[in-house]
């Protein structure tokens, strides 16, 4: 036994003394490719033997920094191919040794002969690996065109949202920004899938990123086109669900070598419908001891989009940029709600049919001024932006009750109110970032970022009394909310090794936010202030096994401040048995965070793993407290403490020219302990949940592709109970027609009529069910058409640079 020891170990030893014999002897060749001003992605890096040039000794494509890595090269002589459609071969000839190579930076030249007649055929890769996250191109996603921004990010891997539009990263909500800015457009439903270039989804936010982003950071960019020449698109869709469905848009747009100007309108109209299923026991009421409720919604919706953008360059060295957004939406809804409550033995108590006229109408527009400094040094970078968000919306409901008795006989007079909820909303950003080196392998990263915000809410309930309306003082008023938020943050960016090959990589960070708001009503009942000033640190280590494999250990400090939805106090009495509103009163969530991430690409396949672990002070969470009058208000509160565990991964794989697909998982644990709530409360104190996805891709033939999607999230702990399993399956198709500058598309959403929501609760006081189905499944046809256009493959798909 121990002789076969000593064998096993002699062979183990020869065998790594080969293997690092041989590695040494492996070279590799290293470079970025620009077209002088940005990185380009996608580039053929093809590298051949002198001796023999029909075959090619290595091949890669550039990332998303227009970097590229060929690994594992012998010795000898080499022939270097650079090739993008549209611009100029590039070729080099050099020899390997045993020291890896660094071609430097590679410029490429446009080619205007190819531009006019050539045709794109390459595509994005639908999920680009970024150091902080992924980005997700929306082009890639047909199955949802004449959707919203919320479809499309139900579609996105590790991004969790439910049937009423709840947006989850890792079991919390996301800071969400909009071109790298905070919004006062925070509907999702107000963007159009239309107008969307990429989602970036950043789980390891720096400390250059807001404080406030504790399960991290979704960033919309919508579309900016930056080719030469005059270039336009128009797609026209219509489909049904319950209802009709009808969706456009239009972008126009010219370039010169200083001048890009920009025009785009989006519009999209729909029907829907919506039901709704409640029950619910007062265990320790007699008299109103059963509640079974069912809601029909009828729903008609529109929204409309335009956006402008002006950039002038005025040299190589300095771009300004103007950009505006326009949005009006408009929501109409009708609702009829039916009330049958029975006592403890079972018997018909009391009966109610509650219908409620709602209108509501809203404004937005968003203006952002942008600078842009470069230099020679690519390292040194400054960019500055001041932007401002307007948001108005009125919402305006007539409702009308009518008791009934045990045979369904109306009793009495109709019990008629009135409510409308006018709010205006104003957020305004002013941004600096400089970075510069210090060293030849160390950059520091230094910026101020000041968010100013204002909310102002007009909240009036009425009830007619002898024919007139008269306003409930106790439900009415005016809530004002300011805000102040500055911030500074250094962060310092260094890396061992060359700078083509790059072994260990460090990012050490510090953030200081100073806050201050406050907000009042104007009755009095509610008033608070607060300011405070903390230091939030991060920093990171990464290992590069190769170009292609990578460890990385991260740690963070987040905040999570209550949006302006939780803090408004008015309570919707829409339902009059289950109210819901905001707690003026609570206090931000303080958070650490763990996170180690793994990477590995191979030649078809891909993976990228995290685990992670949050630890989370003052946890906010939706909370329901049983009134004296048989009432459940659902409200925000501090519950406590919570710590999330768990993993999630991302696996790419491309078998076949014909099919490649995209597979996420996310789960994690939650323990829960809710030292804020009362002692008798029976929490749900640990839950385990997860969610996935599969994105098929296919091309069954020349100029068609074919989308299958199915998603799946479990059941989610909440504090009393848990939400419900959702789950669904998308389907998109499209076709080239002509010469490749028209396509005709299909798309079936929730093909199987599964997507709904709803929760069980379960108390010491009462217990709940609650279930919403919209009518999800729905089918569109789209048509799109490009004209005068360079890439005319590039506009069809919506390509667009982003910005």
């Amino acid at each position: 036994m121990k002789k076969m020891t000593q064998n096993t170990a002699l062979i183990i030893l020869l065998f790594l003394v080969h293997q690092f014999s041989f590695s040494q002897k492996a070279s590799s060749v290293r470079g970025t490719v620009t077209d002088g001003k940005t990185p380009l992605e996608f580039v053929d890096v093809i590298l051949k033997k002198t001796a023999d040039s029909t075959k090619t000794a290595n091949y890669t494509v550039t990332d998303i920094s227009g970097n590229f890595s060929l690994e594992n090269l012998t010795e000898g002589e080499y022939e270097l191919q650079v090739k993008l459609m549209g611009f100029k071969n590039y070729t080099k000839k050099f020899r390997v040794t045993n020291s890896p190579v660094s071609v430097g930076t590679i410029i490429l030249e446009n080619d205007t002969n190819l531009l006019n007649t050539v045709v794109v055929n390459s595509q994005k890769k639908q999920i680009q690996k970024t150091d902080e996250g992924f980005i997700f191109n929306a082009v890639s996603n047909i199955s949802q065109s004449g959707g919203t921004a919320i479809d499309m990010l139900k579609n996105i891997p590790t991004v969790a949202v439910d049937a009423d539009d709840a947006i989850t990263l890792r079991g919390k909500t996301p800071l969400i920004l909009i071109n790298g800015k905070n919004s006062a457009i925070t509907n999702m439903d107000q963007i159009p899938a239309s107008s969307i270039e990429s989602i970036e989804i950043i789980t390891s936010p720096t400390a250059k990123y807001d404080a406030n982003a504790e399960s991290g950071i979704i960033n919309i960019k919508l579309k900016k086109n930056n080719q030469n020449g005059i270039n336009g698109a128009a797609v026209l869709g219509a489909g049904f669900g319950a209802k009709g469905r009808l969706s456009s848009s239009v972008i126009l747009n010219q370039k010169t070598d200083k001048w890009n100007i920009g025009l785009a309108y989006d519009n999209r109209f729909a029907g829907r419908t919506k039901k709704i299923k409640a029950d619910r026991t007062n265990y320790f009421i007699d008299d109103e001891h059963f509640i079974d409720q069912n809601r029909s919604d009828q729903r008609t919706e529109g929204l409309q989009n335009l956006k402008l953008n002006v950039d002038f360059s005025p040299n190589e060295r300095n771009i300004f940029s103007f950009e505006a957004l326009g949005n009006l939406e408009n929501k109409d809804n009708e609702e009829t709600l039916r009330t049958n409550i029975f006592n403890n033995s079972n018997q018909f108590f009391s009966g109610n049919q509650r219908f409620s006229s709602e209108i509501q109408k809203a404004k937005a527009a968003e203006m952002s001024f942008n600078y842009d400094r470069k230099f020679s040094d690519d390292r040194k970078i400054l960019n500055a932006s001041i932007t401002t968000s307007y948001n108005f919306g009125r919402e305006n409901t007539d409702i009308d009750t009518n008791n009934y008795d045990e045979n369904g006989t109306i009793t009495g007079n109709p019990f008629l109110q009135q409510t409308h909820n006018y709010s205006k909303e104003n957020i305004s950003n002013a941004i600096v970032n400089y970075a510069f080196p210090v060293s030849e392998k160390s950059i520091i990263e230094t910026g101020y970022k000041g968010t100013f915000r204002f909310f102002n809410s007009d909240f009036q309930s009425a009830d007619q009394i002898n024919g007139e309306y008269v306003i409930n003082p106790l439900t009415s008023t005016i809530f004002d909310f300011n805000e102040q938020i500055n911030a500074f943050y250094a962060l310092l960016n260094s890396y061992s090794g060359s700078k083509e090959n790059q072994k260990w990589k460090y990012n050490l960070g510090l953030r200081a936010e100073q806050v201050t708001n406050n907000g009042k009503t104007e009755n009095g009942s509610d008033h608070f202030y607060n300011h405070y000033f903390k230091f939030f640190p991060s920093a990171s280590v990464q290992l590069n096994f190769q170009s292609d494999e990578s460890l990385k250990l991260g740690y963070s400090k987040r905040i999570n401040r209550p949006d302006l939805d939780d803090l408004n106090p008015f309570v919707d009495i829409t339902d009059a048995l289950n109210p819901h509103g905001g707690n003026p009163y609570l206090k931000p969530e303080i958070i650490h965070i763990l996170e180690l991430s793994y990477n590995k690409a191979w030649d078809k396949y891909s993976l990228s793993g995290n685990a992670f672990y949050r630890n989370t002070n003052n946890t906010i969470r939706q909370y329901s407290i049983l009134q004296d009058n048989g009432a459940v208000l659902l409200q925000p509160q501090n519950i406590g403490n919570m710590v999330t565990y768990g993993v999630e991964a991302i696996f790419s794989i491309k078998p076949f020219s014909f099919y490649d697909a995209n597979i996420s998982l996310t789960t994690f644990e939650q323990k829960i302990s809710g030292v804020n709530l009362p002692q008798n409360e029976n929490l749900v104190n640990s839950a385990f949940s997860w969610y996935g996805k599969l994105i098929n891709n296919f091309t069954p033939w020349k100029g068609g592709k074919l989308q299958l999607i199915g998603n799946y999230n479990s059941a989610v702990a909440t504090p009393q109970g848990k939400r419900i399993p959702i789950y669904n399956f998308d389907m998109g198709f499209q076709q080239k027609i002509g010469k490749g500058n028209a396509r005709l598309g299909l798309v079936v959403t929730d093909m199987f009529n599964t997507l709904e929501s709803g929760y069980k609760n379960n108390t010491t006081l009462f217990s709940n069910n609650r279930t919403n189905k919209s009518d999800t499944r729905a089918l569109m046809i789209t048509f799109a058409y490009t004209f005068k256009s360079d890439f005319k493959e590039k506009l069809l798909e919506n390509q667009f640079s982003t910005e």
